[in-house]
């Protein structure tokens, strides 16, 4: 997290203060222009490790900057005759189209003059970046609509310097403390999110990453597994479980020297069981969507740096009537938007909720989307766990009834500071009952019940980094041990309760936590009084002799009398 590297957080707050006195005001176009340099950066320094890693293995790798590109404004007028060729290439005053690709590296336009640099920026590089997946693919889809608006040249130049600045601090961070390189783009939107005070109105509260670790390690997705966020934004949880399948293939792979980062969880963006069928397999069961449109960029960008090539990232609305998927999904992951509601008749009609509330909502949809035997796994409000309305009701008796529900496990209220101090809370389920089925038997047994107390990070604003792990590793541990035959005691972090509790008359499918949590009561043993008031005479006076002590004792004794002939 950037708090907790002051120089890297300096160099943003730089960054972002450029941006705003260079005349880019509004944070969300200011971070999709931050995301475009940082993407084309991350590109060029991916590109020459591939080349490295392939002339040191003697394996095949095809630069991205190797050969020529002709925009496709001017591919569209050419035509199998040479002279028509080298016509269609000569335009707009002689210049010639087809472009050498290496002068697109940010390692070779940063050198340029500040004029110069803008142009080129403008009218080569980014148009590359927008097409470089070929016209087909998903990426060149959400780009073409895509603008550079940097306006001035030596705002592009300042960036450039900075950004450069930022990755050698990054850099040096992962040499020295061993962790793998971090989420640039997602630090970079958390920070300007954190700089306005709209932040999280629409509902994109970046979830913390070592929050999306735990949660991966809890569903444990697999190579082969179809995962979804349907609420993606930046495209969080989608990685999140990317580099955990990603590090589970290096450790079969035989690994070695895998050490745990800050949060306490192992993870390796670089795999030696990362076969080229393995990540094709990889990249194509990853699927995300968003309503906010630069956010699906941002999410594409954030992948791609990553080293998903072709991301599977759109934009639609998946509550809405013209989102038609259903059981497509082994893994669901997300932290949908927790405040607002959407047009009742938009709804999508196989959601069966009455209500409008987006948290309720995606829940539902949520289970929709999963397979037969799929998981998911979904931050929701505390409130939904124990809401009264007819909806909330529902809700939980799905997760109870069509599901089984494996646990609960709430957060403290500063996990999303300094957005939102909201409580929260982990449902994780497993689809049994379709839709449509006729449910025989209810599919939960026990649900496990985990009270987070800490997270490894103060609960202020500051959300500074602790000297532990907080209750990250003991969540993982303890749901993977979990038993119903053992985890009984109610006075402790985490225990389990029955379905048939829970549904009870009395509990009427209520799933708070305090619902069903013993307090401890110890008996506390008091002094008489006498002795209380002797300590506290000596207290005062000091070593005084007994007979100064009962003197004052008898002197205060009568105060007291004489007040309560007062009141009476």
């Amino acid at each position: 997290m950037l708090q907790n590297n002051p120089e890297l957080k300096s160099k943003i707050d730089q960054l972002w203060n450029k941006f705003w006195s260079g005349g880019i005001s509004n944070p969300l176009t200011a971070i999709e222009q931050i995301t475009y340099l940082l993407f084309m950066k991350r590109l060029d320094e991916l590109d020459q490790k591939k080349q490295a890693d392939a002339d040191w293995t003697k394996e095949n790798y095809t630069s991205k900057f190797e050969g020529t590109w002709i925009p496709p404004e001017y591919r569209a007028k050419l035509r199998d005759d040479d002279t028509q060729k080298e016509t269609a290439r000569k335009l707009a005053d002689g210049k010639m189209y087809e472009i050498e690709k290496r002068t697109l590296r940010w390692s070779e336009f940063k050198r340029m003059q500040a004029e110069e640099m803008l142009q080129h920026v403008q009218t080569k590089v980014f148009p590359f970046l927008r097409d470089m997946n070929g016209a087909e693919s998903n990426f060149t889809h959400h780009m073409k609509n895509a603008v550079f608006i940097i306006p001035k040249p030596q705002l592009l130049v300042e960036a450039v310097k900075t950004i450069d600045e930022i990755f050698e601090i990054m850099e040096t961070d992962s040499d020295e403390q061993g962790q793998a390189f971090q989420d640039i783009q997602g630090d970079v939107y958390e920070m300007l999110l954190s700089e306005i005070a709209t932040a999280g109105k629409n509902g994109q509260f970046r979830t913390p990453r070592h929050i999306i670790k735990l949660m991966a390690e809890l569903v444990q997705p697999q190579l082969g597994h179809r995962i979804a966020d349907p609420a993606c934004g930046s495209g969080g949880f989608m990685l999140g479980a990317y580099q955990y399948i990603v590090t589970q293939l290096a450790v079969q792979a035989g690994a070695k020297n895998l050490k745990p980062d800050e949060d306490g969880f192992v993870r390796t963006s670089v795999s030696a069981g990362l076969t080229e069928k393995s990540q094709a397999i990889l990249s194509q069961s990853l699927c995300g969507y968003d309503i906010d449109s630069t956010m699906v960029r941002l999410g594409l960008m954030n992948l791609m740096m990553h080293g998903i090539d072709d991301p599977k990232i759109d934009y639609k609305d998946t509550l809405s009537k013209s989102f038609i998927e259903e059981a497509q999904y082994d893994i669901v992951m997300a932290n949908p938007p927790f405040t607002g509601s959407i047009d009742k008749g938009d709804i999508n009609e196989s959601l069966t909720l009455a209500t409008t509330k987006t948290e309720l909502l995606f829940v539902e949809n949520i289970y929709r989307l999963l397979k037969k035997g799929g998981t998911g796994c979904v931050i929701v409000p505390q409130g939904v766990l124990f809401g009264s309305g007819g909806a909330f009701k529902k809700l939980r008796q799905l997760l109870v009834e069509r599901c089984d529900l494996k646990a609960v496990i709430t957060m403290p209220s500063g996990v999303f500071k300094p957005y939102a101090g909201v409580s929260t809370a982990i449902l994780l389920f497993t689809k049994v009952w379709g839709q449509k089925d006729n449910v025989s038997k209810p599919a939960t047994e026990h649900v496990w019940f985990y009270e987070m107390a800490a997270d490894g990070y103060s609960l202020d604003d500051k959300r500074t980094k602790q000297d532990n792990y907080g209750d990250l590793q003991d969540v993982v541990a303890k749901y993977h041990a979990r038993n119903p035959e053992t985890d009984t005691d109610r006075t402790q972090k985490c225990f389990m309760v029955p379905r048939t509790e829970i549904v009870s008359e009395e509990n009427n499918y209520d799933l708070s936590l305090s619902r069903y949590k013993e307090d401890v009561f110890e008996d506390v043993e008091y002094e008489a009084p006498g002795v209380i008031l002797e300590k506290l005479l000596k207290a005062e006076v000091g070593e005084a002799s007994d007979e100064a002590l009962a003197k004052v004792q008898s002197g205060i004794v009568g105060e007291l009398l004489e007040l309560r002939g007062i009141i009476r």
